[in-house]
């Protein structure tokens, strides 16, 4: 007999009774099991007498019966009420006074009810990116830039130098962690160093010394620093001016043009450049869609599932960062808000494959896996390899169908067109 108590939508409990007589039926045919077979000194195997049998093994028969009848009550519970739970259930025994049965609660999940909103009102702005002349102009600089050399100069340091630098930082006369260097090379006005530290270092010659204090910003990454001003003394051991070389064949050759010259390179430069802002563009359609598709439809999710992304975005930080030591894993707090959303949505993605009928495209699969293979040096064997490990192919699936969900979203969605340059749109 079970009754259920809605915590919420998704959280439930139910207490469930177990007869005591269904009780000691189960620990009486557990004794009699064990007397067969148990060794017992004075006792000849199979003539045990059952007290003795259940002075030695009672509590062990006894928890093992209450073990399997939970189990079976709680299974048959579930098909009666007709709950999927998710996850394991919390089982907590309920004291009654009133007779010998055993009570026990179960608390557990279940997957919401979900009833899609507001999927014909999703509205995509789509970013409308002209490639001009100028862009690529510019991208054939920074590859210029790439192959720089540098000129020792003996004037004075301006934007755009390089100074070689040793350092030491002190705080409260006290040497900051992290906050010495020899032979340090800094290009000015490229953000590599703070603002106050690159700005202190404009006007300087070779062989100057220079004092000079760093306001630390207070969102600065170690709390120790964040706000802090900080002494600076700093020995300039040269200023090199910046040599770029010319935009001809011999540069293409040193990025692997060997045929076709510098204009080869230039329209390699520009189809790279349409590939990346078409990305761009999908991701952020994609992003858009799925950001309507959240905000339209609120919904609870069960925290085993919450809890379980968190772990495994916590273990592909841990992998992306090389930390084998558990110790040392990132903060579950740190992923605790994307693990929502990744949940929140996976569901809602799945009612839409649910209810849209959507089936995997194999194709689409080997496409993913392609793109997947794209930067190893024999693609198409690699490829082929992946597709004839059915294994694998089904862990793949999944996102494939999620991603003909948002597909599918996507063509149906009102789009607003939004006219936006190059270097904007992909440095905002």
């Amino acid at each position: 007999m079970a009754t259920v108590k809605s915590i919420s939508e998704i959280k439930k409990e139910m207490i469930i009774e177990i007869p005591s007589e269904l009780i000691e039926e189960s620990v009486g045919k557990r004794l009699f099991s064990i007397g067969k077979k148990a060794k017992i000194k004075g006792f000849r195997p199979g003539k045990i007498p059952a007290n003795v049998v259940k002075q030695h093994y009672g509590n062990e028969a006894r928890q093992e019966a209450l073990s399997e009848l939970i189990q079976k009550s709680y299974s048959d519970a579930l098909i009666e009420k007709e709950f999927r739970p998710v996850g394991q259930p919390i089982i907590e025994p309920v004291e009654n006074n009133e007779n010998n049965n055993f009570l026990y609660k179960a608390n557990f999940e279940i997957l919401p009810v979900i009833e899609l909103t507001g999927l014909d009102k999703i509205k995509i702005e789509k970013p409308s990116v002209d490639i001009t002349d100028k862009d690529i102009d510019e991208m054939m600089g920074k590859l210029q830039k790439q192959k720089r050399t540098w000129l020792k100069s003996d004037k004075k340091s301006k934007e755009g130098d390089q100074v070689i630098i040793d350092f030491k930082g002190m705080l409260d006369g006290e040497l900051i962690k992290g906050g010495e260097g020899k032979d340090v090379p800094i290009v000015l006005g490229e953000g590599q160093m703070l603002p106050d530290f690159e700005k202190a270092l404009l006007g300087v010659k070779a062989n100057q010394e220079k004092t000079f204090i760093v306001k630390f910003p207070k969102d600065y990454h170690s709390n120790e620093l964040a706000g802090k001003k900080v002494n600076f003394e700093a020995l300039v051991k040269s200023v090199d001016r910046e040599t770029l070389p010319e935009l001809n064949d011999k540069l293409a050759e040193e990025f692997g043009i060997t045929e076709g010259g510098i204009e080869k390179l230039k329209a390699d430069v520009t189809a790279n450049m349409q590939r990346e802002v078409e990305q761009r563009i999908a991701q952020d359609i994609k992003e858009q869609v799925m950001n309507n598709l959240l905000s339209s439809n609120k919904i609870e999710i069960p925290d085993v599932m919450h809890q379980n992304e968190i772990e495994n975005m916590q273990k592909e930080s841990m992998r992306q960062m090389n930390i084998t030591d558990e110790d040392k894993k990132p903060p579950a707090e740190n992923f605790t808000e994307m693990a929502a959303k990744r949940v929140r949505l996976g569901l809602l993605l799945s009612k839409i494959i649910e209810d849209k009928s959507i089936t995997v495209d194999k194709d689409k699969v080997r496409k993913h896996i392609e793109n997947m293979c794209a930067g190893y040096e024999n693609p198409s064997e690699i490829i082929n390899q992946y597709m004839g490990n059915p294994e694998f192919v089904s862990q793949i699936e999944p996102i494939v169908l999620e991603e003909q969900a948002i597909e599918l979203l996507t063509n149906d969605a009102k789009e607003i067109k939004k006219k936006i340059s190059f270097s904007e749109y992909m440095n905002n």
